[in-house]
């Protein structure tokens, strides 16, 4: 999911760039505020509450549930004069200026929810405005603007475009798409052969490392898709083919239709050699499993038509996910409700847990039943990083790791 990705909330204090979970350099977390009415949560949003709530309400429109018009009022109320949303705004009355540090995750999420809702055009094509005035030389996007490009960032913003009703391939900068920043982030034929199809953050010293996190969103991205994917269904399954390299072949994918298959392929081998979760370490710290960034790679899947190979750690998260949800909020819940969407599944029955309830009872009580849609996404308490906390995300952005799906969240990072 890629999407997403997760939130950008890392900070210019460590590498002049963000990623969408939280700053990193900043202080130690203090406690919560009083939090505004209609707010998913009751964690600090300082990092993520824009990106947090745009999940919520996407993931309820996307299964039926009319969200709380104070919830929407909420998100709408976040928005910066010029289109832009930074994490949170205590208050919304005072204009952001100079120091309000925009971020293009927390702007891309709001216009998935915003456009699935319904009702906010202008505020859509405001946003849409400010994320192309942003957008880098080479076609994409970093989590603060004016910082290289990764391909988290990029991949949340060409699902908002998508979800906007914009052609993310006509949106270019210096001649360049977002699908060509992302493509260069694609690890190709002359990577190690398990490296291959794989996506990196971002380029390290001029180099690729694979990471787990960027890929899930990148193979989202490079479809064209948002947080929100339509039931691929458990009988589709298109097979999982490895980025082509015989006779010699140098390179990555020409074109984000290869790259994407090629991705999943790495995801889908990765799932394989861990029990069907992807794995997170922090430096210092014991492997362990990451669950946000195995549902990220279950809707990657899903959105690929790879039925059967999502269908696996779907399962692994039915019997998994449980207490990772409850710790760590809306955003988590959210991302569970978004994969079994996306994979057929029922989220009202997900391994014994009715994840609709859970998510809505982070929030204010839904205002009713909606159609169900095709565009909302992701959110995650306290960090979008897939419940990892914000300073540990911090830290993984000192070492260049990438984010969650997203970014930001996606957000959430897995070098592996």
């Amino acid at each position: 999911m890629a999407r997403r990705a997760a939130p950008a909330l890392a900070t210019a204090a460590l590498l002049g760039a963000a990623a969408p979970a939280a700053y990193a350099g900043s202080p130690s977390p203090s406690a919560s505020p009083k939090l505004p009415d209609g707010l998913y949560g009751t964690k600090d949003p300082q990092y993520d509450g824009v990106w947090r709530q745009s999940l919520a309400l996407l993931a309820q429109h996307t299964v039926g549930v009319r969200p709380a018009a104070s919830g929407v009022a909420w998100l709408a109320g976040q928005q910066c004069a010029d289109g832009a949303f930074t994490a949170f705004r205590a208050d919304p009355h005072q204009g952001c200026d100079t120091k309000t540090m925009r971020d293009t995750n927390q702007t891309g999420a709001a216009v998935q929810a915003l456009a699935a809702l319904g009702g906010h055009d202008a505020a859509v094509q405001k946003a849409v405005g400010w994320l192309k005035s942003v957008q880098n030389k080479d076609g994409g996007w970093s989590a603060m603007p004016g910082s290289p490009s990764d391909a988290n960032s990029t991949s949340v913003v060409i699902g908002a475009l998508a979800a906007a009703g914009e052609k993310p391939a006509s949106v270019t900068k210096g001649g360049h798409s977002p699908y060509d920043a992302l493509l260069a982030f694609q690890l190709g034929c002359d990577a190690k052969e398990g490296e291959r199809g794989a996506f990196a953050y971002q380029p390290k010293d001029g180099k690729l490392a694979p990471n787990a996190d960027a890929t899930a969103a990148a193979a989202l991205g490079a479809l064209g898709e948002g947080f929100v994917v339509a039931p691929a269904g458990k009988d589709v399954d298109e097979p999982v083919k490895a980025l082509g390299c015989t006779g010699g072949a140098s390179g990555g994918a020409h074109d984000p239709r290869q790259a994407a298959p090629a991705a999943d392929a790495y995801l889908v081998a990765q799932l394989d050699a861990n029990g069907q979760h992807l794995p997170s370490a922090m430096p210092g710290a014991a492997q362990q499993p990451d669950v946000g960034n195995t549902v990220d790679a279950v809707v990657a899947l899903a959105a690929g038509s790879h039925g059967a190979a999502a269908q696996r750690p779907l399962k692994w998260l039915e019997k998994h996910s449980a207490d990772w949800a409850r710790q760590s909020g809306p955003a988590a819940y959210a991302q569970l409700v978004l994969a079994a969407h996306a994979t057929g599944a029922d989220p009202r029955s997900f391994g014994g847990h009715d994840l609709v309830a859970a998510l809505n009872a982070t929030g204010p009580e839904p205002a009713g039943s909606a159609a169900p849609s095709a565009g909302p996404e992701k959110d995650a308490e306290d960090n979008d990083n897939g419940g990892i906390p914000w300073w540990v995300i911090g830290v993984g952005l000192a070492f260049g790791a990438g984010i969650g799906f997203l970014i930001s969240g996606r957000k959430k990072k897995n070098q592996l």
